[in-house]
């Protein structure tokens, strides 16, 4: 089968594809025929820094979905030609993945493999943000960093689908009108901290209940300034740039600051189950859109990754070998 590897931590240049033998699926694992991998901005963490499961050479990706096609010894509730989609499995960028039936939850008849492989990683992280992280109430009003990628997208629309307000950011008029679209109701055209003043204009000088800061150390400080009395800053922006440092007396307005972690809302596999069938159900009756913004062969996986890397795409990027 042919799988990208990366040999040496590096830059895009160091995913190469070529033959690698067929995995066969161990005690409690399966084996599925890769049909949809998503493209995620950890993956580029990882290709640079390597991964905790083992030194290199390995084979990136964390997420997708595809067809059972074996099955370990001791398996149960799969069979054979399920559709599947998962999270967090490394090896994910190849034709064909062993995983732990585990990490892996089936598909709906109703739900594409492109659509299930978008929402694994970025749904199941926007929805654990709105539900327990930062939980969204009807009223609230909320500022969405990067509101046109793929994890601002899912934020505003599952925000929206608990009553709240959305306020995007995006750094140009093409991504703002895409943000609109996807149901934000206001969106500031802004890099750097200029979005502060618009903000605060926009909320009568209160501010934000809750700020869904992804931007980064360069817009963290300016999205404490927006936050109101006693609201909060949830910061998943940590694979961009140093991770700002702050002391406690710094913090204005008694405000809290939450660094969400992915596995704290799937700690166990009945919550992965239960979440990511929730988010399943979100798209079903189309409160829960999922925009591609980019479909690249699996030999196309190093374009993918500098595309991601520019912060000049929306959506979600998916590889499909």
């Amino acid at each position: 089968m042919q799988a990208i590897t990366v040999e040496r931590l590096g830059g895009p240049e160091e995913l190469r594809i070529g033959e690698r033998p067929t995995p066969e699926p161990g005690p409690g694992e399966i084996r599925v025929d890769v049909s949809v991998a998503g493209v995620n901005f950890m993956d580029t963490g990882t290709r640079r820094l390597g991964t905790a499961v083992g030194p290199v050479p390995f084979v990136p990706g964390v997420e997708g979905a595809g067809q059972v096609s074996a099955l370990g010894e001791g398996v149960t509730g799969f069979r054979v030609g399920d559709r599947v989609a998962w999270v967090y499995a490394y090896g994910s960028y190849a034709e064909q993945l062993a995983l732990p039936a585990a990490s892996a939850v089936p598909v709906p008849d109703g739900v594409s493999d492109e659509v299930a492989a978008s929402v694994m990683m970025q749904g199941i992280t926007a929805h654990h943000f709105v539900t327990e992280a930062a939980p969204v109430e009807p009223g609230q009003v909320t500022l969405v960093h990067a509101a046109a990628g793929g994890v601002g997208q899912k934020l505003t629309q599952l925000i929206k689908a608990r009553g709240g307000t959305v306020i995007g950011v995006a750094s140009t008029p093409e991504k703002a009108e895409l943000a609109r679209r996807i149901g934000a109701d206001h969106v500031v055209v802004s890099t750097g901290d200029a979005f502060v003043e618009p903000v605060l204009e926009l909320t009568g000088g209160e501010g934000v209940h809750t700020v869904f800061e992804g931007g980064g150390e360069t817009t963290f400080r300016a999205s404490m300034r927006v936050v109101r009395r006693n609201g909060t800053l949830l910061y998943y922006g940590v694979l961009i740039g140093s991770v700002p440092v702050v002391t406690i007396t710094e913090l204005p307005n008694s405000i809290k600051i939450c660094y969400p972690t992915f596995f704290d809302h799937i700690p166990t596999r009945e919550a992965l189950l239960r979440h990511s069938a929730e988010i399943f159900d979100l798209v079903q009756d189309g409160r829960l859109q999922v925009e591609i913004g980019g479909r690249y062969p699996l030999k196309d996986a190093a374009r993918a990754h500098r595309d991601i890397e520019s912060r000049a795409t929306t959506g979600k990027l998916l590889l499909l070998p």
